[in-house]
């Protein structure tokens, strides 16, 4: 299966399937990447607690029970073009630490892309900002974040953020927001959110009753019984299968991620291998 076209939610990009002239973000990014002078394969994961957790991206190194055939050529042609320490970029030095929001990113993003210099850069955060930073604040700091690395030269990945429990219909207003960037910058977008509605659309918030039995991480739904984390049960960590996808929060993460950067790869940074 591949992975869920970009802006699914939000109908704003064609599948991955379709020609690559059909989708905006292609042409603009391979523009930005030609202004690019770092460290090929240089990924920075730009975030709060949902990115700095081990669980997310560090954790696709190791098992990958059930990847589909798609999945695992898409995680070769990552790891052949990443730098193999991106995988441990965790930490604020690398852009990610708990408890922050869009401000933080802000204030910190060019030093960032001074240290780190990545030649692709996932953004989300909006979980944190969500009670404290409002709406059109949000999205402006989003946009200028993003702005400021592809005046860098670096690739961006825009993420939408995962439902919270209590709050989803301002988590989509957030998501939305977040689209918006993406679609007016033209980059890529990961829709976190989307997937998280698509594929548990009933029940992903761990924090309802129906999950009462379990505690924090174990819920096997995509949402843990705090309501704000992905989930990270056991029984499907490293669980690529379908049934893995629907049931661990950070698995699905990193499947997206890995489908949306490897997308990346081929159209924007290896044109001409794709063509070949």
């Amino acid at each position: 299966m591949r992975a869920t076209s970009a802006w699914l939610v939000f109908g704003f990009a064609a599948a991955p399937s379709c020609p690559a002239a059909d989708e905006p973000w292609v042409e603009a990014m391979r523009a930005v990447h030609k202004k690019f002078n770092g460290e090929k394969g240089a990924f920075a994961c730009f975030g709060d607690s949902i990115t700095v957790s081990m669980a997310f991206w560090a954790s696709l190194q190791g098992a990958q029970k059930g990847m589909s055939a798609d999945a695992a050529e898409a995680f070769t042609l990552v790891k052949s073009r990443m730098k193999p320490e991106c995988w441990r970029w965790k930490g604020p030095a690398y852009g990610n630490q708990g408890s922050m929001t869009i401000r933080w990113a802000r204030e910190n993003v060019d030093a960032w892309l001074k240290s780190v210099n990545p030649e692709v850069a996932l953004i989300m955060f909006g979980t944190n900002d969500l009670g404290a930073v409002p709406l059109e604040e949000y999205e402006q700091k989003t946009r200028e974040v993003v702005e400021r690395c592809l005046e860098n030269g670096t690739v961006v990945i825009l993420s939408t953020i995962p439902p919270r429990s209590g709050m989803v219909d301002r988590s989509r207003r957030y998501a939305e927001a977040a689209a918006r960037v993406a679609r007016d910058l033209k980059v890529p977008l990961s829709d976190y959110l989307g997937e998280c509605l698509k594929r548990r659309p009933d029940d992903w918030d761990g924090a309802a009753e129906k999950w009462r039995e379990f505690k924090d991480y174990e819920v096997p739904t995509l949402i843990s019984r705090d309501g704000v984390h992905p989930s990270n049960p056991r029984k499907h960590q490293g669980d690529y299968s379908e049934e893995g996808l629907r049931s661990n929060g950070f698995v699905l993460r990193n499947y997206i991620t890995l489908m949306r950067y490897a997308e990346v790869i081929r159209k924007a940074l290896e044109p001409a291998k794709a063509a070949k």
